[in-house]
């Protein structure tokens, strides 16, 4: 079963370039633009939000997070932009892991050692 559900993920990590080009098309509804971008991000970032040699829970992102949010973009995406843009023979596929991508799951990182920091201060754990 895992290994079905990786090859299911794997097929739908292709559908990232026309989800990054469907950026671009003014076709593309606005919701769906932020969606798409979120995706692009958390798929070229360097960083998982959750990492990999977190037993279980680290490969939970790449078999449900990724493939639930390239499906909800793809949904969002009107069909007839993503199949025009499947047809094109000039697609560049070789889109990178940009480092710059990692920033906003550092921020949220960040954000969450803050909070629990700011809880344990007011328990009296910390001081």
């Amino acid at each position: 079963m895992l290994k079905r559900l990786k090859e299911a993920a794997k097929k739908l990590k292709r559908e990232i370039v026309p989800i990054y080009y469907a950026l671009f098309d003014k076709r593309t509804p606005l919701l769906a633009k932020i969606l798409a971008l979120i995706t692009v991000g958390y798929l070229l970032s360097p960083i998982d939000l959750i990492p990999d040699f977190i037993p279980v829970l680290g490969i939970l992102d790449d078999l449900l997070l990724v493939p639930l949010l390239i499906t909800i973009t793809l949904k969002l995406i009107p069909k007839e932009v993503i199949e025009e843009i499947r047809k094109r023979k000039d697609l560049d596929i070789s889109l990178k892991k940009r480092w710059y991508l990692a920033i906003p799951i550092v921020l949220l990182y960040g954000v969450l050692v803050y909070w629990i920091i700011i809880y344990f201060h007011k328990k009296g754990v910390v001081n």
